[in-house]
């Protein structure tokens, strides 16, 4: 079975690629790695709290997002 994530799109990127995510409301629920990143060589998908504080970090690889909107 595979996950749209897991293509060799040379676009998508790896979870923790940059230090901090910008994240809008239409994006929510989020997640890491996001839809827009690799999940092939990544951690497991975990879901993050954001809506409450604007802000969460990644239990496995310390990614950062931010709420933009």
């Amino acid at each position: 079975m595979t996950h749209p994530t897991d293509a060799t799109d040379a676009s998508l990127e790896t979870a923790s690629t940059r230090e901090e995510y910008e994240v809008k409301r239409q994006d929510l629920p989020l997640s890491c790695p996001t839809p827009q990143q690799k999940l092939w060589n990544s951690h497991p998908r975990v879901y993050l709290p954001i809506e409450e504080t604007g802000t969460a970090v990644c239990p496995y690889c310390s990614a950062r997002y931010r709420l933009v909107d």
